[in-house]
């Protein structure tokens, strides 16, 4: 059965726009993410997200795993256990690595499950 495909629309809008500050995440109290090229994802009445290039988090940072869920707007998404020293979070982690031509620009970037980590958004120097 062929999952749907959805546009965003006046009835569920989706804007990704550039951050317009310097993003630190944090998990443990250890940095686990630090960029100046996040990207915010509004969608609908959804709190915003901010999504940050894979090559903006530390490498020993993300485990991947085998889950996955689909949303018809973005499409196919996959999961990483967030490592943070002695602790490992399954499935704290999300990215689209194909996502829908609407939301394009995410593509190559994560987010993390705001109950995981500290987001930080400051002005960048």
């Amino acid at each position: 059965m062929a999952r749907p495909v959805k546009t965003p629309g006046p009835d569920h809008p989706i804007t990704v726009e550039p951050t317009a500050a310097r993003v630190v995440v944090r998990a443990g109290g250890k940095v686990v993410a630090d960029t100046t090229a996040a990207l915010t994802l509004q969608e609908a009445d959804y709190p915003a997200v901010q999504y940050i290039p894979l090559a903006d988090v530390a490498a020993d940072a993300l485990a991947p795993t085998d889950s996955s869920t689909y949303c018809p707007y973005k499409g196919d998404a996959s999961y990483y256990s967030l490592v943070t020293g002695e602790d490992t979070i399954t499935d704290a982690v999300w990215t689209y690595r194909e996502p829908y031509a609407a939301v394009g620009a995410i593509a190559g970037h994560v987010a993390f499950y705001p109950q995981h980590v500290e987001v930080e958004q400051s002005q960048s120097a």
